[in-house]
């Protein structure tokens, strides 16, 4: 006889059916709840760093790279070309003024200078035999005029007696008028002597002083001629290091060639050379700024700022304000802080990766349990090597998330958990 069963109204696989539905239900609302709303990510606080806004002093800066440079520096040029002959020093050397560097050799201004020199000995014996020959001329008429003068005087004391003989008819007319003519010949002839004697004196003085004009050109010209020959040894023009020396022996230089370089020692100055010139309008001297070596701060302040731009960027040249480094060396590189704008009271955001994504427009704010992070709108102003400046969106005592955003893409809240 057959028993009729109750059938069983949850089978083992009508159990499985359900369950499996319930669980795709629970997918798809937890598909929906972390997908409505606000889009969310949980992130470990530990891959995080949070930093406090505060308020303090801030001064905008920016970062620069400079160099040290010796504030006076002297360039070595060659005055004359020739070929190096002798290498007194060494590069790296401390100099004193004077002291030789080279020695450089040119046939031609030698020869020059022999030439000249010869010259100006012939002059100097032109100008001698000048003055011996009008001393002789001189001599001569001098002589003439004394000759004249004394029969000058014998013809007018003829000339006295006989008028006075003549008036007395003592002597004939014939007798008188002779000893008359001969005191005016020689009165003349003294006259015309006299206008020799002048004019003589006055050609004379002529012609030795365009002789000895000459040989004044030829001596300067032999001065010069000696200085250039003398400037084939290149002498040190201060006192100071030579940093740079390009010269060899049996090496021809032109006039004109650089070889070397000295550095006065004991002063530096930095030179900024590649301050972007979006900075331009903002930069001028007088400006001040910061160089930080072993946790002490050296002040400097820009003395010069040059007008010409390449490629985006322009140089600044900084001078130590005070006491400078020690241990400075040519060429080497310094981290300066420049300061653009005057010490005030702000709200201090501190710099991080988050500017990168956000470009300053907003920021992750940490909740007050700690627990997330969400968007809030900012506005920054200024920035300083270690600081933005808020101006809107941030009140001191926030805590904000500054490290990097890249891998958040548009992620609105952050789950935080240790």
């Amino acid at each position: 006889m057959d028993i009729i069963l109750k059938k069983k109204r949850w089978t083992k696989r009508r159990i499985l059916t359900y369950a499996g539905i319930a669980a795709l239900i629970a997918l798809i609302g937890g598909s929906y709840y972390a997908t409505a709303g606000k889009s969310k990510l949980r992130v470990e606080t530990e891959r995080l760093t949070i930093s406090t806004v505060t308020k303090g002093p801030f001064r905008e800066t920016i970062p620069q790279n400079g160099i040290a440079q010796p504030v006076q520096s002297f360039y070595l040029d060659a005055t004359e070309g020739g070929r190096v002959e002798d290498k007194y020093v060494e590069e790296g050397v401390v100099l004193k003024k004077g002291d030789p560097i080279i020695r450089l050799s040119n046939k031609a201004l030698e020869l020059s200078l022999v030439t000249q020199q010869t010259n100006v000995y012939d002059l100097l014996t032109q100008i001698q035999i000048s003055r011996i020959a009008a001393e002789q001329n001189t001599s001569s008429k001098l002589n003439n005029l004394t000759d004249v003068e004394s029969a000058l005087s014998d013809a007018e004391r003829v000339y006295l007696l006989d008028k006075h003989l003549f008036e007395k008819k003592v002597i004939g007319s014939q007798e008188f008028k002779k000893a008359e003519h001969d005191y005016f010949y020689y009165l003349k002839k003294k006259k015309i002597n006299d206008q020799i004697m002048n004019q003589d004196s006055t050609s004379n003085l002529r012609q030795l002083e365009q002789i000895k004009q000459s040989y004044k050109g030829s001596q300067r010209a032999l001065d010069l001629l000696r200085e250039r020959v003398s400037d084939l040894i290149v002498r040190s023009p201060v006192g100071g290091q030579l940093t740079s020396l390009d010269a060899e022996i049996g090496q021809t230089k032109k006039e004109g060639d650089r070889f070397g370089q000295i550095d006065v020692m004991g002063s530096f100055k930095v030179s900024l050379m590649d301050v972007d010139d979006h900075y331009s309008p903002r930069i001028f001297p007088g400006l001040t700024g910061t160089y930080t070596d072993r946790d002490t701060t050296y002040n400097l302040k820009i003395t010069k700022v040059f007008t010409q731009i390449t490629q985006g960027h322009f140089q600044v040249d900084m001078q130590f304000v005070g006491r400078a480094p020690k241990g400075l060396r040519r060429g080497q590189s310094l981290q300066i802080t420049l300061a653009l704008s005057d010490e005030t009271t702000a709200i201090l955001v501190p710099r991080g990766g988050f500017f990168q994504q956000t470009g300053g427009n907003w920021i992750f704010k940490v909740s007050a349990d700690g627990k997330k992070a969400y968007k809030v709108n900012i506005q920054l102003g200024m920035m300083s090597t270690d600081y933005y400046q808020v101006l809107q969106g941030l009140s001191p005592g926030d805590r904000v998330i500054t490290s990097s955003y890249e891998n958040y893409g548009n992620i609105e809240e952050l789950i935080l958990h240790n």
